[in-house]
């Protein structure tokens, strides 16, 4: 009778048998272990979930910069990464300036002069030569909604050209010697023919990584998308200045010195602001659906395209880099720190034309080529006229106040405002006005497909100032001045040249009113001019001691107040330019809501 209870028991779980100490320790240790597992299990994929948020958050904050934005914003974008790399390439130059311009002439001349060749490289093979071409031919896939070719188009001119300046960078290399002794700097001083070989070595890679990021920006500005595009430039600035404050004073890595410094660590910081270049731009293409293909599409009706209409584009580019290495090969035998004066002249007269030709002229761009590609020449002129215009109205007072102001500008990247350079600076202050211009004259030509006729004016332009500077600087005995005087003619006569064609073609383009609003933008900018003069003696910079900080401020009143005045005489000359100007400003003082009740004002 017990032992049947007890089997009864047992079968129903009521007894349970005693298990030996080590299997309990077993049991226990597997239970824990598994409790283990399954914690660092959890924990993993708590972490994994935290990373995809974080990329997730980061997609999502790369697609919202890649949103497509309205052509006025646009400009707006662009002139502002502008302005914010104008202001770093501001301050590079004064750091290097101060580094090196009074105490190591011939370094900063043989640095200024070893850039030449590798951006001539760039600007004569890739450049904008690429924008302007590849971007129309790249539209007419899309348009068409051939998605295939757009993509083999765009895999095949990446390749195409990180193979030419692949090779390009390489020649650069084994043939410095030659290029800097007989091109660039036959007048420089043995030490400063050898520092220029160097860092042009150093140097010689950045085509090849400038060329695979002008590919990426134009796939970028062909749909749209501008935002990476706009900040590349800044980033590369920043590496410059990596290289001027770090790098200079030697590289070390455990313990171990790997670089010594000095103003090679200035081209180690091109190189890395090369480098940082590309990473930038190539976060533009998330988003975009590119398919990449590590080949040439030969037989790509648009890869051939954009190769015929890519060398008389190339050349035309060159041709301004031809300019660049004549003045510099000319400076070279004007003393020591000639190509360095002459040079920051070139940057800061270089500036505003950036902030507004080349910003607003780029903006445009791929509209007006739709506009050709839609068939319709008269939307096509009413948007160059007006744009145009836009540009005449803000770079001739600018021109103006740069002029009059120019001691306290080239105050801001050389301390003691150095005579040459304000000089050299002065004339070519009428190059702002001029070149700002050409740039939208230009791009009206490559809207149409043709770059045959502004490189054939660029080409007749250059032969002209090259003969001009020869008889100014050794007929007359102009000196530095004879350079400066020469591109002013140069660009005088490619605009006039372009627009004397263009109006042939479109008869319409200049009316009555385009050519009074003109009038009415140039007297407004000579009373302005009578106000920023005024202000120029009034506050006495001059005189001052001129440090960077006491500097801007000042300037920035000069030019705030003056273009103050010249939108009010713009208004008040019923120039409709400055109707958008006057509104963001009363949206500033008033408030939107201000703005909104009073704005049939």
């Amino acid at each position: 009778m017990v032992d049947h209870d007890h089997d009864k028991y047992e079968s129903e779980g009521l007894i349970q048998h005693e298990q030996p100490a080590g299997e309990l320790l077993s049991d226990y240790t597997n239970r824990v272990e598994l409790a283990e597992a399954a914690a660092e299990q959890e924990a993993k994929h708590e972490q994994d979930e935290r990373k995809a948020r974080r990329r997730n958050r980061a997609l999502a904050a790369i697609a919202r910069a890649n949103s497509k934005i309205p052509v006025r914003f646009v400009a707006v974008l662009l002139a502002s990464s502008t302005l914010i790399s104008a202001l770093l390439g501001i301050y590079r130059d004064r750091l290097l300036n101060s580094m090196y311009y009074d105490t190591y002439k011939v370094g900063i001349d043989a640095y200024t002069a070893a850039f030449s060749i590798p951006d001539f490289m760039f600007l004569l093979l890739v450049s904008g030569a690429l924008s302007v071409t590849f971007i129309p031919v790249f539209n007419g896939r899309l348009s068409k909604n051939n998605r295939e070719s757009a993509w083999q188009l765009s895999s095949s001119v990446i390749n195409f050209m990180a193979l030419i300046t692949l090779v390009a960078s390489i020649l650069i290399i084994i043939f410095a010697p030659i290029l800097v002794k007989y091109i660039i700097g036959p007048g420089m001083s043995e030490s400063g023919q050898a520092l220029a070989i160097s860092m042009m070595r150093v140097i010689a890679i950045n085509p090849f990584l400038f060329a695979i990021s002008a590919v990426i920006s134009s796939i970028q500005q062909a749909v749209g998308r501008f935002v990476f595009f706009a900040l590349a430039p800044a980033i590369y600035n920043i590496g410059i200045i990596i290289g001027a404050v770090w790098f200079t004073n030697g590289i070390t890595i455990f313990g171990h010195q790997i670089f010594a410094g000095g103003i090679m660590g200035v081209a180690l910081g091109v190189v890395l602001g090369a480098v940082l270049q590309l990473l930038i731009s190539s976060l533009g293409l998330i988003g975009l659906g590119f398919d990449y293909k590590f080949k040439i599409f030969w037989k790509n009706r648009g890869f051939r395209k954009v190769l015929s209409l890519l060398p008389a584009r190339s050349a035309d580019q060159g041709l301004d880099y031809v300019s660049s290495m004549v003045n510099l090969n000319l400076a070279s035998r004007m003393g020591q720190g000639t190509i360095r004066a002459y040079n920051q002249a070139s940057t800061l007269y270089s500036m505003p034309i950036n902030l507004i030709g080349v910003a607003i002229s780029t903006a445009a761009f791929p509209q007006m080529t739709e506009r050709i590609g839609q068939g319709r020449p008269d939307l096509f002129a009413r948007e160059l006229r007006s744009i145009l215009r836009v540009i005449v109205w803000i770079s001739m007072p600018v021109a103006a106040i740069a002029f009059f102001a120019r001691g306290y500008v080239v105050s801001i990247i050389s301390r003691g405002s150095d005579q040459l350079i304000v000089d050299l600076f002065g004339i070519l202050c009428i190059v702002i006005l001029l070149r700002s211009v050409y740039h939208i004259a230009s791009r009206s030509f490559y809207a149409q497909q043709d770059t045959k006729t502004p490189l054939i004016i660029s080409l007749v332009g250059l032969s002209l100032a090259i003969a001009l500077q020869l008889w100014l600087i050794f007929g007359l005995q102009a000196g530095p001045a004879g350079i400066a005087w020469a591109q002013v003619a140069w660009a005088a006569f490619e605009i006039v040249a372009l627009f004397l064609i263009m109006a042939k073609r479109i008869p319409t383009l200049f009316d009555r009113d385009f050519w009074a609003g003109v009038g009415r933008m140039a007297i407004a900018t000579a009373i302005m001019s009578i106000v920023t003069y005024a202000l120029v003696k009034l506050i006495g910079l001059e005189f001052a001691n001129q440090t960077m900080l006491m500097v801007l401020p000042q300037l920035a009143i000069i030019g705030i107040i003056s273009m103050a005045v010249y939108t009010w005489l713009s208004k008040l000359f019923k120039l409709e330019e400055a109707d958008p100007v006057l509104r963001h400003v009363k949206k500033l003082i008033f408030g939107k809501s201000w703005v909104s009740r009073n704005s049939g004002d």
